[in-house]
């Protein structure tokens, strides 16, 4: 498998993209897998991917074991509709520490009946990567979870055959640095042992390159499929990751005021207009770029209108997830809100206990918001 280089791949990408994907780089080197590895809470070897957060993610089958129990107990988030009927094929799941979002992962990613789930992160560093434009894989033979390995599927392979070569990247040091995929993981195992991935993080790219990375990804994902008589929801789905809303003067988004009770309410209120607008009903590109708009400045994706983290891998997972039941002849995935919930707007799953914490405080001028929806095909 090839392994290219981020910050060349990604001018070449430039002159091949044209004026829309014109993005600045990172001046610096990009970070060496070495210096990723050392800030690692365990770090991978080998082919083996390993843990970035050990603080607010379990990294022991004892701590895991404990999560998914007080997972289940009261008080819930708050209930946006039931569960969907039909086949679910994709899933919208938060990644924030488990002390706060503990109890959304349970709401939502035990939907997935699937073996096999591509899962589509943030990149929250990207632009220390210069990468920009493209998806980005990972090379690594399977990831570390606290209850095992999780074997990469051989599809990851037939996607990137079919793929033009400016459309990807495969780095290792860029997964190992990125947190927004490994407690989806974890869950994931954690509820059904022999699960395996294709894990990809998605960078800044302009809406119209999302829109045709997606249609590549998702045609190259579909002809894999077929020829493994593959199904979308019994057999692969897909896991899209994305916190909603950080709000506070450190996240650089106060338009409510510094915080307090009523810029709670109006931040809160904007999220769910999001989850019953265009992240719910029928997939289409009209509502992956209404809510691309909703959160980045179409000047230039690099600038936040909305600090949901997922202003990239939320249009191009759902764009993946409708190109590939067109190309498969299946019908638009429609979209359940299934809840929504914030770091401070529930007490905290109790799981100090077990020796976990948070990676950042939680308070009404420091709070983030927990989306989560289900995608499914009508039976």
């Amino acid at each position: 498998m090839r392994l290219f280089l981020l910050m060349s791949l990604a001018v070449v990408h430039t002159s091949l993209a044209g004026p829309q994907a014109a993005l600045p780089l990172a001046q610096a080197a990009p970070p060496t897998l070495a210096e990723v590895r050392a800030g690692m809470g365990i770090p991978s070897a080998g082919d083996v991917r390993g843990q970035q957060d050990t603080v607010g993610f379990a990294s022991t089958a004892a701590q895991m074991a404990r999560v998914w129990e007080l997972s289940a107990t009261p008080p819930a988030p708050e209930r946006l509709g039931p569960d969907p009927s039909g086949t679910v094929v994709g899933v919208l799941c938060p990644h924030d520490d488990y002390l706060y979002a503990g109890r959304a992962y349970r709401q939502v990613l035990p939907l997935v009946k699937a073996k096999t789930v591509v899962l589509i992160g943030v990149f929250h560093k990207y632009r220390a990567f210069g990468a920009r434009d493209l998806v980005v894989f990972d090379d690594y033979r399977a990831w570390r979870t606290p209850d095992g390995e999780v074997p990469v599927s051989a599809l990851r392979g037939a996607i990137l055959a079919r793929l033009p070569a400016a459309d990807f990247v495969q780095d290792d040091a860029g997964h190992d640095r990125e947190h927004s995929l490994e407690p989806l993981v974890a869950w994931l195992r954690h509820h059904r042992p022999d699960v395996e991935i294709v894990p990809i993080i998605v960078p800044a790219s302009p809406l119209p390159r999302l829109e045709e990375l997606a249609r590549h990804v998702g045609g190259a994902l579909a002809a894999a499929m077929r020829e493994r008589g593959l199904q979308l929801g019994p057999d692969v789905a897909v896991a899209i990751s994305s916190d909603a809303v950080h709000y506070g003067s450190d996240f650089t988004h106060t338009p409510f005021g510094e915080g307090g009770i009523e810029a709670y309410a109006q931040a809160v209120a904007r999220d769910r207009e999001l989850l019953a607008g265009p992240l719910a009903g029928p997939l289409s590109a009209g509502k992956a770029r209404e809510f691309s708009a909703a959160c980045v400045s179409p000047d230039d994706p690099n600038v936040y209108r909305l600090t949901w983290c997922g202003r990239f891998s939320i249009p191009f997972g759902l764009l993946l997830l409708g190109e590939t039941a067109s190309a498969l002849g299946l019908p638009a995935p429609t979209g359940f809100p299934i809840s929504y919930s914030t770091s401070v707007g529930q007490p905290e799953l109790p799981v100090r206990e077990v020796g976990l914490g948070e990676t950042a405080p939680a308070n009404l001028y420091h709070f983030v918001g927990f989306p989560a929806a289900a995608y499914a095909i009508a039976p």
